[in-house]
């Protein structure tokens, strides 16, 4: 046996001994979908007039900042998208999100996305959508395609069932990505039990994760992303 053979042999030996869960995490904006789901949301709402003048201007204003990478409030943009919704009933809201998601997202996930996961699970691997869009939309899209969890921005409601504008806990964004993956797998599986095996993302904040992965996708990767995948050899997609 060849040195070569020798060393795949002994790889998939460790790999048939490691029964630790294996997760397959995809990012939603830009990477499963061939859009931005905020931006399209914020469109929506403005063009049914649900969405104050003044609150479209400091949207637009938070989204040039982000355009130019400047440290932004993610709590806050989302606080003011969600003034289109305080203190409707949780599910009315639900129902408008998933409606929206039927009506503008369905058709832009993209069908790479859906061969992956489905790779994925056929491997025995967790799929798992992580998105700092809204709780809701990501739901809607579970119903639709091959994942079964995700985590993603949940806002607070009232004991009456009713939405506030506050994010509960932190937005699913950037470094939080990570975090929140890391939490996911300890709680599912217990601290060590689980290895993050693959990462796909399109935006330079997914970064963090990507890294962590045993397997780091770029997907129409960003000019800063596309130049931290080709600094750490992380294979670029083009879905």
């Amino acid at each position: 046996m060849s040195q070569t053979e020798a060393e795949h042999a002994s790889e998939l030996t460790r790999a048939a001994s490691d029964t630790r869960a294996r997760l397959a995490v995809f990012d939603f904006d830009g990477t499963s979908i061939d859009g931005n789901s905020p931006v399209l949301l914020v469109r929506h709402l403005a063009r049914r007039g649900m969405l104050k003048k003044r609150v479209i201007f400091r949207i637009l204003l938070w989204a040039a900042a982000y355009k130019l990478r400047l440290p932004q409030n993610e709590s806050w943009v989302r606080s003011l998208v969600f003034t289109a919704f305080e203190g409707k009933s949780v599910d009315e809201v639900d129902r408008f999100l998933a409606d929206f998601y039927d009506e503008r997202i369905a058709l832009l996930f993209r069908p790479s996305a859906d061969e992956a996961m489905r790779a994925h699970d056929a491997a025995g691997h967790t799929v798992v959508v992580i998105s700092a869009t809204f709780e809701p939309i990501i739901l809607r899209a579970m119903e639709h395609h091959p994942f079964k969890h995700q985590i993603s921005t949940r806002m607070r409601s009232t004991p009456e069932g009713t939405y506030t504008c506050e994010v509960e806990g932190r937005p699913v964004e950037g470094e939080e990505k990570l975090a929140a993956v890391r939490r996911f797998g300890d709680e599912h599986f217990g601290a060590g039990n689980w290895v993050l095996d693959s990462a796909y993302g399109d935006h330079h904040s997914d970064r963090a994760v990507l890294a962590a992965a045993e397997h780091a996708f770029a997907v129409n990767p960003d000019r800063p992303l596309a130049r931290t995948a080709r600094e750490c050899s992380w294979e670029i997609l083009n879905w």
